[in-house]
């Protein structure tokens, strides 16, 4: 018979030992050795997925300067990768070095044709869009998202991709009118004064912002309007009525 394993005092035994509150020593060194305690492959894992993160880091931070960045070199080359990156998750409202806030208000107006049920038509007086919303932010302390930004942003996409006679230019310009088109159809409703919507015209209303009163500047404040064309309305331009 081999002699028995000699035990220290609590019945540990000799060839280890207990830490204060049952860890023992050598679990403790085990946990602290961190990445190192894991296997090759483990380790290759890790590896691979920090590197992954810094190379996504650093191609979204890149990006996103190029973007706010003043006109360079290699913005104007790779443009249409930047845009096609940027747009619409990460779109940023400003521009680096050089920001230069509007100085004038931009409110987006809209009208109806309507087509009565004794086959007449009738077209509706102008609906402030705009100030619909301005409505709903004033004296609210948590104004919706939809509330400040829907029309807003909807209406700088449009204007940015139309041209002077209120053409689209490209397929982001056919985009932001369907957009707009069906933002005012929603605000108005497909049913208005008794008639269907079967037309909408939309307009805008420029508003240059006063000087203050201490200021010596001279500004005509006189509001200049940008109508744009009539445009059809259908099934699917109403809310549920392009549904089947």
């Amino acid at each position: 018979m081999e002699p028995a394993e000699r035990e220290g005092p609590a019945g540990a035994s000799a060839g280890t030992s207990t830490e204060p509150g049952g860890t023992s020593s050598g679990g403790a060194e085990g946990a602290g050795r961190g990445v190192a305690g894991l296997s090759l492959p483990a380790r290759i894992v890790v590896a691979v997925a920090v590197a992954g993160v810094a190379v996504a880091a650093a191609v979204h931070l890149g990006m996103v300067f190029l973007h706010v960045a003043p006109k360079n070199a290699v913005s104007k080359e790779h443009s249409e990768t930047i845009d096609a990156y940027v747009y619409p998750e990460f779109e940023q409202n400003w521009k680096l070095f050089a920001p230069n806030p509007l100085q004038v208000n931009v409110a987006m107006q809209a009208r109806a044709r309507i087509a009565k049920p004794d086959g007449s038509t009738e077209t509706t007086g102008w609906f402030d869009l705009s100030a619909m919303d301005g409505e709903g932010i004033r004296h609210n302390i948590a104004p919706s998202h939809t509330q400040q930004n829907e029309l807003r942003r909807a209406w700088e996409l449009f204007r940015n991709y139309h041209d002077d006679e209120g053409r689209p230019v490209g397929l982001r310009g056919d985009l932001s009118q369907t957009y707009i088109k069906r933002i005012a159809v929603d605000r108005l409703g497909g049913e208005l004064d008794g008639g269907t919507v079967e037309h909408l015209q939309v307009r805008s209303a420029d508003t240059p912002v006063a000087p203050p009163a201490w200021s010596e500047e001279k500004k005509d404040t006189k509001t200049e309007y940008r109508l744009y064309p009539w445009w059809p309305v259908g099934s699917e331009d109403v809310r549920g009525g392009g549904q089947q």
